[in-house]
């Protein structure tokens, strides 16, 4: 998904890296347990990335720029599976992971079939009892301006529920807290 060359340099900044580490993950995962196996689909430069390996055994992520995941490959070697492929339609088979995380990566998905159809494949490679969580902004004119030029489709956070309930999804919590969200979904357990 394009990005415009402020946002571009932002997600690359150790600045945007220490925020996540510090405040993103730790809220969006508070009391999570993702398991030993997990996915995350978006990574784009690796910020989440970069935390996410040293919390879980084995992980594998999933991004749609082929530049990108070259750039992965490169600074994680074979701690982490990387993987170029497109969340909407996930080149791996169903039940695997205990885990699925997506983080500030949803408003760069260009439309709410989309974003369903990602939610959809989260919970088809989700082993029963699997969590899929993550985190992203809410829709305001701030971060719309940081998008000019970008692919910009927020996700209501107040619907989210009801969607990734039609993904079949249960256990939902969505918490929204200063134009920030995050989400936890169960798949349920056979």
């Amino acid at each position: 998904m394009p990005m415009n060359r402020l946002h571009t340099w932002a997600c690359r900044s150790e600045l945007w890296a220490r925020g996540v580490e510090r405040r993103t993950i730790p809220w969006a995962l508070e009391g999570v347990d993702l398991g030993a196996d997990v996915l995350e689909i978006g990574p784009g430069y690796g910020a989440t990335t970069r935390v996410l390996v040293r919390r879980v055994p084995r992980l594998t992520a999933l991004e749609l720029d082929a530049a990108l995941v070259a750039g992965l490959r490169q600074r994680h070697g074979d701690a982490v599976e990387v993987l170029h492929g497109d969340g909407t339609d996930i080149p791996l088979p169903d039940a695997r992971f205990s885990g699925v995380v997506c983080f500030t990566m949803l408003h760069h998905v260009p439309t709410p079939d989309l974003q369903d159809a990602l939610f959809a494949e989260a919970h088809r490679v989700l082993r029963p009892g699997g969590v899929f969580a993550g985190a992203d902004n809410a829709h305001s004119l701030g971060f719309r301006l940081v998008h000019l030029g970008d692919t910009y489709n927020p996700v209501d956070p107040h619907t989210l529920g009801e969607r990734l309930r039609r993904a079949g999804f249960g256990d939902i919590r969505v918490t929204l807290r200063r134009g920030t969200f995050r989400f936890h979904a169960h798949r349920r357990a056979a």
